[in-house]
């Protein structure tokens, strides 16, 4: 895997997953017992976005920051877009992008604990970087998939798995999807969240389909779109799929993407959230 996710820090994709993660987070945190967060796929955990790869990039122009710039978002993305800012800004200036360790650590408590994985080498070194010193964090490089039988369940009992493969091996859906059942199975009452995208074809929709006949209840899947699905270009949408997501976090999640797909794609942009199995 050669995927450096430094050339699309910020974009539309990292806006819906990393909003998602927050609002279910800071809704397990209203209990007052320990959680578990594991981040199997982690990255660097911060993105300079001076870096040359992001400026080559550059999607966080068309992603985070028109969400910054527009007043009075819903209530899910306030906190997301105050936590960009306060991570992320140098005298009021956008300056680096926080990855989901950092976003994570920045909401979890002194009694929680979390697992950061990244595989490849240079990734977990800076991630080491960047958490360094925050006693809750252990960096783990290895495999990510790996992890979830290793480190799961956990002693906690409650906690949040977030999987976000690159999904350069056009096996990865199916992996990915064999992976997810077999760890529900060992642990059925921990909530996941897994982030797709949403690009010409239907792996997507054939992902969806393997785990919706899986016999898991409780899935729930969040979607923006912003550009039509049969659009060849590359990445036209992306997903989040939550199993046994937080009690009434559909209701939030549709009031942000009623107001995130029109900013982020006038022409185009469509936001979703539907149970894809309920109770």
């Amino acid at each position: 895997m050669n995927y450096r996710h430094a050339f699309h820090a910020g974009n539309f994709a990292d806006v819906l997953k990393h909003f998602v993660l927050g609002e279910a987070l800071s809704r397990l945190l209203r209990k007052d017992t320990p959680l578990f967060f594991l981040d199997t796929h982690a990255g660097r955990g911060n993105y300079p976005l001076d870096d040359i790869a992001s400026q080559r990039g550059g999607e966080f122009r068309t992603g985070i920051l028109p969400v910054l710039a527009r007043p009075n978002p819903p209530p899910a993305l306030k906190p997301y877009c105050a936590q960009v800012r306060r991570l992320g800004e140098t005298a009021g200036k956008l300056t680096a992008y926080p990855g989901s360790p950092c976003i994570a650590l920045d909401l979890l408590r002194a009694q929680d604990r979390a697992a950061f994985c990244e595989l490849e080498p240079l990734e977990a070194q800076e991630l080491r970087i960047a958490v360094r010193g925050d006693r809750r964090a252990a960096v783990h490089e290895r495999d990510g998939y790996e992890a979830l039988g290793a480190l799961l369940p956990p002693p906690e009992k409650r906690g949040l798995v977030l999987i976000d493969p690159p999904y350069e091996d056009p096996q990865e859906f199916e992996r990915l999807a064999r992976t997810l059942i077999a760890t529900h199975q060992r642990w059925p009452t921990g909530v996941y969240a897994v982030w797709y995208p949403v690009t010409f074809g239907n792996a997507a929709q054939r992902f969806l389909g393997l785990l919706k006949t899986s016999g898991i209840r409780r899935q729930l899947v969040a979607e923006l779109m912003v550009r039509r699905a049969d659009s060849p270009v590359g990445l036209n949408g992306a997903g989040m799929l939550l199993i046994n997501p937080p009690w009434q976090i559909e209701e939030s999640l549709a009031l942000a993407l009623s107001w995130l797909a029109p900013l982020l794609s006038p022409a185009d942009g469509r936001g979703r959230v539907d149970w894809l199995v309920g109770e």
